[in-house]
C-alpha cells in the first residue's frame, strides 16, 4: 500500500460527517482513492447519500485539514497509524463485520498480532466478590503470558489492566476517544503507563473528544481482537453486555463468571449463562476453549 493512499485513508477518519460506511462507499467507488480530492459536491453526494449538513462538514474538512502536517506531528509523538491494509493490522479484527479502517496506536504495536490475547470487561462498580473472582480466574492466564485486552474504564477494566501490570504481563487498552482526551480522567496515569510500556489503541484520531456513542462502538474492537471475552459482574443493562453481544455476533467465546442472585451486578452475567455463555469457575474453563481455537488456527 502506498503512502499517498494511506494518508488519504487517515484523512478520511479525521473528517466530520462520515463514518465507517461512508468510507466503505468511497473505497468501493474508488479503491485507491485517486480522485478523492477532485470529487465535486454532486459526485460526493451521489456516492455517500449524506444529509446536506454532513456533506458540507465533510467537504470542508477534506479541503482544509492539513493531513501531512498532522501525520508529521503524530510521528514526532510516536503515534502509529495502522490501516486495515497494513501487515501490522490484527488478523482477528479483520474478520469482524466493521473493522476500523485505521487504528491509532501508542506503544508496542507487535501486541496486535500476538496470538494469546483475552478480553476482559465488567461493571464500573465491582464488589469485593467481583475483584476476587477476576483475580482468581485471570491470574493463571497471566502466568501463561496471556495479554489482557480491556477498555480502560473504571472498575473491572482498570483492575484487569493493573493485574497484568503487576504480573509483568502485557495489556492492551482500547479507548473510546483520542489519545489527547483520555477518558476517564482518573486513568490518565494508567493510560500513560500502558502507552509507554504496553499498548494503547483507538479507532478515533488523537484529537477526538469522548462521546457517549463512541464507547459502544469501541466494544466491538475489544471483543474483535481476541477469541474470547470474560465478563465479570454486569447489570442487566450495561456496556459489558454490549461487548458480550458483539463477541457472539463475531463468533467469539463468551465466558461469564456467575454471581449471587441477590446482587444486581450479577444479573447480566447470570443471564448470559442462561443464554449459552460458558460458566467460568476457574481459568481452566477458559483455557480449554481457547487452546482448541488456537490449535484449529494452526491446522
Amino acid at each position: 500500500m502506498n503512502d499517498e493512499f494511506k494518508a488519504k485513508l487517515i484523512h478520511l477518519t479525521h473528517c466530520r460527517g462520515v463514518g465507517w460506511k461512508s468510507i466503505l462507499r468511497l473505497l468501493q467507488s474508488d479503491p485507491l482513492l485517486q480522485h478523492l480530492y477532485s470529487l465535486s459536491s454532486d459526485q460526493l453526494q451521489h456516492i455517500l447519500q449524506l444529509p446536506t449538513y454532513h456533506l458540507n462538514e465533510f467537504k470542508k474538512d477534506l479541503q482544509t485539514i492539513p493531513i501531512q502536517d498532522i501525520l508529521n506531528k503524530y510521528k514526532r509523538e510516536h503515534v502509529h497509524c495502522i490501516s486495515y491494509f497494513d501487515d501490522e493490522y490484527p488478523p482477528l479484527l479483520k474478520t469482524i463485520y466493521d473493522p476500523p479502517w485505521v487504528l491509532y496506536a501508542k506503544g508496542k504495536v507487535g501486541l496486535l498480532t500476538y496470538g494469546k490475547k483475552i478480553s476482559v470487561v465488567g461493571t464500573r462498580d465491582p464488589s469485593r466478590y467481583g475483584y476476587k473472582s477476576l483475580e482468581k480466574v485471570l491470574q493463571p492466564l497471566l502466568s501463561e503470558r496471556w495479554v489482557v485486552v480491556s477498555g480502560l474504564a473504571l472498575g473491572i477494566d482498570t483492575a484487569a489492566h493493573k493485574l497484568a501490570l503487576e504480573s509483568q504481563t502485557k495489556t492492551i487498552a482500547v479507548l473510546g476517544s483520542g489519545f489527547y482526551h483520555i477518558y476517564p480522567k482518573q486513568n490518565e496515569a494508567l493510560a500513560a503507563e500502558i502507552g509507554n510500556h504496553h499498548l494503547l489503541i483507538s479507532e478515533y484520531p488523537p484529537p477526538q473528544r469522548p462521546n457517549r456513542w463512541a464507547f459502544p462502538m469501541r466494544n466491538r474492537i475489544i471483543s474483535g481482537l481476541t477469541r474470547g471475552t470474560i465478563i465479570v459482574q454486569a447489570k442487566e443493562r450495561s456496556g459489558s453486555l454490549i461487548t458480550a453481544e458483539q463477541a457472539l455476533q463475531q463468533g467469539r467465546e463468551v465466558f461469564a463468571i456467575p454471581g449471587p442472585v441477590l446482587d444486581e451486578r450479577s444479573t447480566g452475567t447470570n443471564r448470559l449463562i442462561q443464554q449459552g455463555a460458558k460458566l467460568v469457575l476457574t481459568a481452566e474453563d477458559i483455557l480449554s476453549e481457547l487452546y482448541v481455537h488456537m490449535e484449529h488456527d494452526c491446522n
